[in-house]
């Protein structure tokens, strides 16, 4: 059913970007969404919760209403209220105003607040800057197309992390901070990953000797995952290139956010189109 009197309005002013008042809603709801986020972290400062804390409090429940307000306005004014309930937009407004309420029933849950900021991601829509939202796909395409070979990887490093973890454990014991197979597992991993926080450190030379050679092997795989979703990334690249081609003179080396073709000058179909008949093969 098309939208009539003021949900039509309310529509075009919160879902819309195209009218004065729409795009002013949004550089204003984003401001807010920073105004209390920079709340939350106040808040997380003693020595200002401890001298204005009253305020921050008033302040806070008064930004919560605010976006309870909102929520509630968007369902109301939604073409379709369930899609929107439950997309991704959705579900963020959602969360941004839960941990207030949590908060009543479990203190320091106000602090899960800070997932605000997802609602900034509006600011590709507001700004007209959605061809940047088009190179995040293509790290999310890259990352998707590489996940069996990253969760093979990963469990080998599963597999290694165990048996140093359990060989540590053998080897130094209890008395120097091994105290069981589990702890020396999370020494493992902190080793490899060349973190090394330092709260674990083998005493005996032969345990040294094995913290050697697990650095040594971080060290030679740590690149293993970036090289993966590099060779995904530049596969996904050469797929746009592919798809992007010209109508006229049939070349596709293009850019993905090229508009005309870079040899006869002819316009190119929007990328967007192509993926989506990519999608529907």
């Amino acid at each position: 059913m098309p939208l009539t009197g003021n949900r039509k309005w309310l529509n075009e002013v919160i879902f819309g970007t195209d009218t004065p008042a729409g795009k002013a809603f949004d550089v204003a709801l984003i401001w807010t969404i920073l105004a209390s986020v920079g709340l939350v972290l106040l808040v997380s400062v003693e020595s200002m919760a401890g001298r204005y804390g009253e305020l921050f409090f008033i302040l806070e429940w008064i930004f919560t209403a605010l976006f309870t307000v909102e929520y509630l306005l968007r369902i109301y004014c939604a073409v379709d209220r369930r899609s929107y309930v439950f997309s991704f937009y959705g579900i963020v407004d959602l969360l941004a105003i839960l941990p207030s309420y949590l908060a009543l029933l479990y203190t320091g849950a106000s602090y899960l607040l800070v997932i605000r900021l997802l609602r900034v991601l509006r600011i590709f829509r507001v700004l007209k800057l959605v061809r940047y939202l088009r190179d995040a796909n293509l790290l999310v395409r890259s990352l998707w197309q590489a996940r069996r070979k990253i969760l093979v990887f990963y469990a080998g490093m599963l597999v290694l992390c165990i048996i140093f973890g359990a060989m540590m454990f053998v080897v130094e014991g209890p008395r120097h901070g091994f105290t069981s197979i589990p702890k020396s597992i999370y020494w493992a991993i902190v080793t490899i990953t060349t973190v090394g926080y330092g709260d674990i450190v083998p005493q005996t030379p032969l345990g040294q000797a094995i913290a050697a050679l697990t650095t040594l092997i971080g060290y030679s795989i740590i690149a293993v995952p970036t090289g993966l979703v590099t060779a995904e990334l530049a596969s996904e690249m050469r797929h746009e290139r592919t798809l992007h081609r010209c109508d006229n003179c049939s070349r596709a080396d293009h850019d993905p956010d090229a508009e005309y073709c870079k040899h006869c000058g002819y316009k190119l179909a929007e990328l967007h189109d192509l993926h989506g008949e990519r999608a529907a093969e």
